[in-house]
């Protein structure tokens, strides 16, 4: 191998995958490269909770890894939503933990990812249910932003993140509910796409979850790796129950293509009367309206007068229904009941909360997240192309504050509102959203934007954030942890 470790870490998932097609370097070697990066630096993030090194090993030699766009690339799995063949998944929960419960099949998604020729090293942490911005589970301990370990590198896709960011791997999974991809990339400077709605299957055990707010992808350092995932991995599976627009052309051909003269809005208000932003976050959408401006398109204040609406509790009700029964889904699956004691604070107030919704409440509303998105949507028919926005109203948080041990539940959740409030609506929506790493705060932690484009336009979303990345580059950031 003519590159150490470190070197490799600094390679994004396509030029490791080029560097294996050249016969530069083997498939084992970039994996072995992988473990060691992990053993050495997991210690201080604890990113990584289920090791699969020895599978990975046998993959990386076997003939019948997949020969596809990032043959022999190491890649982490978030333990929840996606499971894979054979190995753990534990939903960030104590009772799964306890009983090692595993999977027998993959998903949809870890089977397309596969077929790319991803090699799955291991499995990241995320809080218990994902229902958290913190990744702070019980189960497993808190994971440390390698920017600063006594930040959280926010959730829920945060192990993920802070493995990317850290150098262990150049891309990992995550899926996103309510901001759970764009926020962890936000605060670890990454590159972080929800795609459009049913644009990557939850199959097969899964429509929808989470009502429709659930959206599968990667978080990654560069917007080409960003976008040769999403075409080794969109398309309707059998039997989905809806899907997104296929693209005109790959999206990896939008990286570099022009995108035109764009009008777009942008906001720094935070959504719902919830108040001013930060002024790191407003600093931050502010500089990059000003990049926007300098590339040529037309940069306005003006955002979807939707946002602006209250908050009715709808969302809360989808959610909190959707924990509820998923206390009741493990409780069939593990033969006993989930009690209070099995489960965070948190997780309990909301399944109660839940449980407390009759059934024709939870239909009308998901009905009126219906109305809402059509509203919201509507913005980018009156002239606009892309809405500008900070991915979250604060900067990179504590560790403790959001987590379960951060104070009475039901103001911790009220706090997690308030921490991010940008997200959530392109969740209700299922517009594509991007957080892209272009702005630094006085302390040198990361304060990512938000862009968010009509239905069905990642390819507008990806042109525009690979001309900022090429203008105003981030590759040579890099965290305190790094390998």
């Amino acid at each position: 191998m003519s590159k150490t470790s470190s070197e490799l870490a600094l390679l994004d998932a396509t030029a490791q995958a080029e560097l294996v097609r050249r016969r530069e370097v083997t498939p084992l070697e970039l994996v072995e490269a992988a473990i060691e990066r992990i053993e050495r630096l997991n210690p201080q993030l604890n990113a990584v909770i289920h090791k699969l090194y020895d599978k990975a090993r046998a993959q990386a030699i076997s003939p019948a890894l997949a020969k596809g766009p990032f043959t022999g690339v190491p890649f982490l799995v978030k333990d929840i939503v996606c499971h894979t063949a054979g190995d753990p998944f534990h939903c960030g929960m104590r009772v799964l933990r306890d009983c090692d419960w595993h999977e027998e099949s993959d998903t949809v998604q870890a089977s397309r990812l596969r077929k790319s020729g991803f090699i799955f090293v291991g499995k990241t942490n995320t809080p218990e249910l994902a229902f958290s911005p913190t990744t702070e589970p019980l189960s497993y301990g808190p994971t440390r932003n390698p920017w600063n370990t006594e930040l959280s590198p926010s959730g829920s896709s945060g192990g993920s993140a802070a493995a990317v960011a850290s150098g262990m791997v150049p891309v990992a999974h995550g899926n996103d509910m309510g901001g759970s991809i764009r926020t962890p990339a936000s605060v670890c400077g990454l590159v972080g796409l929800k795609p459009t709605r049913g644009r990557n299957s939850l199959g097969p055990d899964l429509g929808e979850f989470w009502w429709q707010t659930t959206h599968e992808h990667v978080l990654t350092r560069t917007v080409r790796d960003t976008a040769g995932v999403l075409d080794a991995t969109s398309g309707a599976a059998t039997g989905d129950p809806y899907f997104a627009p296929p693209p005109v052309r790959p999206f990896a051909q939008e990286i570099g293509a022009d995108p035109g003269k764009l009008r777009i809005g942008f906001t720094t208000k935070r959504p719902g009367a919830r108040g001013p932003s930060h002024d790191d976050c407003v600093e931050a959408t502010l500089a990059v309206a000003g990049m926007l401006a300098d590339l040529d398109h037309r940069v306005e204040e003006g955002a979807p007068p939707a946002l602006e609406l209250p908050d009715d509790g709808n969302i809360a009700i989808a959610f909190t229904v959707s924990i509820a029964r998923e206390l009741d889904r493990w409780s069939k699956r593990c033969g006993r009941a989930i009690t209070e004691q099995d489960v965070e604070p948190t997780t309990w107030l909301a399944a109660q909360m839940g449980r407390g919704a009759s059934a024709t409440a939870y239909v009308e509303a998901g009905e009126e997240l219906h109305r809402y998105g059509r509203k919201l949507a509507g913005w980018w028919e009156s002239g606009f192309d892309l809405l500008l926005t900070p991915t979250l109203g604060e900067p990179p948080w504590p560790i403790g504050p959001l987590g379960p041990a951060g104070g009475e539940p039901f103001d911790v959740m009220t706090r997690w509102t308030f921490t991010s409030p940008f997200t959530t609506a392109f969740n209700v929506s299922g517009q594509p959203a991007i957080s892209l790493p272009l702005h630094w705060n006085r302390d040198g932690l990361p304060i990512g934007v938000q862009l968010v484009a009509a239905y069905g336009r990642e390819d507008l979303l990806l042109r525009v954030a690979a001309q900022l990345e090429e203008a105003f580059p981030w590759k040579d950031k890099r965290p305190a942890i790094h390998a």
